[in-house]
Formats: structure tokens, sequence, C-alpha cells
């Protein structure tokens, strides 16, 4: 039986306006702004220099730190410069501007490997990590990494088809136009894990992505089911997830894999696929382009370093003046500050709103109600957060567990006082990780 993670809400899904919108190719912009910061963990360094020719696939930046992934030209062209630009986080990070010569010319070394079957566990590995593939749900977190970590602990594969937030179509388009492609990155991790056995998530408002995966799976011995969940936000997060499906909850400060547990995205898994089946690295992104001050929305295939200027004037450029961009969800996304940034690994959607949209409160103020206590899914207390980051008591921030926050977004969308709680906490972790470091 199923089991439900405790909290949550159920917004409007806001998924009518690209839901029916199939996948579109996005051509590659005459420039591409790569950022050597692409992943959580060490950033690479640049393995190529300014007027140097490469090739659509050709590694341009590497790491040997343990949790890096590799970062590969997404077209074919010239090296125009090696310099910090504008990053999606806010900062300005060491990138690799590359001049589009328009002819997608493959690198040499890009080379289908074969049937997964006749590679070994560690082969299948290496071609992951060497594929800089990494989690496409918004973590980027280095795959080979995740999977390596869990090789002897882990007895379930989770396959995340929830996409609970807001406005966001990418994995459903995904799943109706290219099932196989997601079903085959899966038999992979089956493999690397040793398991017989394997899950594929998929909230129940998506009908019709649950029939297209069914579809895919023969009727006798592939071992992989699917399991449709209630559709409640945050359903796709990592904990809510095991929680629901296997009926295990991650202790604080403890990875899944402890709860043997491994859990991939859609997107992670059918580029898995494409990395063994063809040799292509990770190059680019399926990105939902929506909200309110978009023309047309859509949802488009992106080449990773294409600034999102670009994307927004491919579905028709704001049709009114913005009151913000997001980068990701409206629950979890990252407001932008130019729209010269480029789309990057975990980009999953791009969302512009109008002004009328913004819904503000001069006299933000807290009335004691406990409905933010009522819906986090990790059952704190974001009221103490709250007051406790306000007040700098870092030791009760602590004690009180703000870094087991997964910063979803429930208790400020629920907040009938507007506070700003997740900017709070956000900034509550920043100070504690300042203080640890100044201490260190």
């Amino acid at each position: 039986m199923l089991s439900a993670f405790s909290g949550g809400i159920h917004p409007d899904d806001a998924k009518l306006a690209t839901k029916h919108k199939p996948i579109e190719a996005l051509p590659p912009p005459e420039q591409l702004i790569i950022p050597m910061s692409l992943h959580i963990g060490a950033p690479c360094e640049p393995i190529v220099r300014e007027g140097q020719a490469v090739f659509m696939g050709q590694l341009i930046g590497d790491s040997q730190a343990p949790v890096s992934a590799p970062i590969h030209s997404p077209v074919s062209g010239k090296v125009l410069a090696i310099e910090p630009r504008p990053h999606p986080n806010g900062s300005s990070v060491l990138s690799v501007i590359i001049e589009n010569d328009g002819n997608d010319t493959l690198s040499e070394s890009i080379r289908p490997y074969g049937s997964f079957e006749s590679l070994t566990s560690e082969q299948l590995l290496q071609i992951i990590r060497d594929a800089g593939i990494v989690g496409l749900g918004g973590a980027a977190f280095p795959t080979h990494t995740k999977i390596r970590s869990g090789i002897g602990k882990v007895d379930t594969i989770i396959v995340n088809g929830c996409e609970c937030e807001p406005y966001i179509t990418s994995d459903y388009r995904l799943m109706l136009e290219a099932p196989e492609e997601i079903i085959g990155g899966l038999k992979v991790l089956m493999k690397i894990f040793g398991l017989n056995s394997a899950v594929i998530a998929i909230e129940s408002n998506k009908r019709e992505a649950i029939e297209s995966m069914r579809k895919m799976l023969p009727k006798k011995g592939t071992g992989i089911s699917i399991k449709v969940l209630p559709t409640r936000y945050p359903q796709g997060a990592e904990k809510q997830l095991i929680v629901a499906v296997a009926d295990k909850e991650i202790a604080p400060g403890a990875l899944p894999a402890s709860t043997g547990c491994a859990v991939f995205n859609i997107d992670t898994t059918a580029a898995i696929h494409r990395a063994v089946t063809a040799g292509l690295p990770l190059m680019r992104r399926i990105v939902t382009v929506s909200g309110s001050a978009v023309s047309n929305p859509k949802n488009l295939s992106v080449r990773i370093g294409t600034p999102i200027e670009t994307v927004f004037l491919a579905t028709g450029g704001f049709r009114e003046t913005t009151y913000k961009v997001l980068m990701g969800g409206p629950m979890m996304g990252v407001a932008q500050h130019s729209l010269s940034v480029p789309v990057i690994k975990g980009t999953n959607a791009l969302l512009a709103f109008a002004h009328n949209d913004a819904v503000l409160a001069s006299d933000s103020t807290c009335i004691r109600c406990g409905k933010c206590v009522s819906v986090c899914p990790v059952r704190l207390l974001p009221i103490y957060l709250y007051m406790y980051e306000r007040k700098d008591n870092l030791e009760l921030l602590e004690k009180q567990r703000i870094m087991d926050c997964i910063e979803c977004g429930c208790c400020s969308y629920i907040c009938p006082g507007r506070l700003h709680l997740v900017q709070s906490f956000r900034t509550g972790k920043q100070k504690i990780n300042d203080a640890k470091k100044k201490g260190g």
C-alpha cells in the first residue's frame, strides 16, 4: 500500500498552456555561453583555448574531483572567449563562449556503444560519467557519483515522473514522445545496480503519460512497474517520493541510499539511454516556456548555453511588461536578474509573469495561524525558523533543523501574512555555512 507524506498543498497546476504542445527543437543561437559550473560540486576547468575550433559533443571542460561532471560543446564552431559571465545563480562564473558555425559537425569522439547488455556495470558507469549526465530534476547532482555511492546499498530504483510543480510539462511531454528512451535508460540503471525490478512513479493527473509508459512495457519480463500516486505538491521531491513509493523515511542528514532507494528524473534516464546507444553527451534540455507574460507558451528542446532571451523570443517574446522571470517552477524556481544568462543542465522551465500577477504585502505579519506548520512536508516549524533567522540565532536555527528544509515553498504559498519564509530560510542556511567557514 502506498503511503502518503505529511503536509503538502494543492496549487493550481497551470499546465494547460503547454501540456498539449509537442516538444520543438530550438535552433541554437549564433553564440552560446557555457558556464564551467553546470552541476553541484566542483566546477570544471576549461580544456580548450580561445580561437580553437570545436565540434559538437567535444569535451570542453572537466575536473578530476569526485563530485563533478564533464562539460561538452553543444555545437560546432570556434571558441571566442573564456571569461566570467553572468550565471543563473546570480554570480559571475568562468564560461566558454562559442561561436556557432551552424553545421553541428559531430566530434570524432562520439560513437555508439551498442547494446548495454554487452557492457559491464563499470563500463556503463564510465559512459554516464563521460557524458556529463547530472540529475535533471533541478538538483544537477552528478549522476555517476550518485550511482556509485548507492551500489550495494540500493534495492529500489524509482524514476520520478511526478513533475508536481505548476506550469512545468517538459517531463510529461517526454513521457508521451520518447517513452522508449526512458525505459532504455532505466534498464541500464537496473543492470548497474544489479536489480531485476524498478518503479516509475507518476502523479494521477497525468493519465496520458501513464498510458504511454505502460504501453512501452512488455507484459512480462522487465520487472518495471508503474505506480500512480495522488496529485499533491511536492510529491516529486526525493524524500517525499521515497515515503510515497517505498514507505521509508530518510533520517535527517542522511542520503536516500540509506533507505535502499535511488531516485532518478525522467529526462536523466533518457539521457543515459542516449549516452549508451548513440554516444551522445548531455548537450540539451527540454524546457517548458510559460507564464502569463509569454506570448506563445511552448516546450522546447534547447541547447545548453543558449541565452534565455533567445528562448523567450522563440515563443514570440513577452506580450506585456514582466514582473518576474524564473528559471524553474513558481514554487522552487530562481528569479533571474538578466535575460543574458544561459540555459544550464538544471533548467527545466523558464517562466515569465506579468505585473498584475504580483501579489505583494507591505505589512507582512505572522498571525499565528499555524498553516505553515500543517503543510510542511518535512515536519519543520517554519514560523520559528523565520523568527530565529530574523534574530540571527544560528544555534536555534540548527536545533530546529533548518538544513532539512527542502525549500519547496509550501509555507510561503499558504501563509496569509505573506511572510517571505523560503527567502528567509535560504538566508539562514547561508549564515550558518558562512559561520562554519569562519570557525573552520
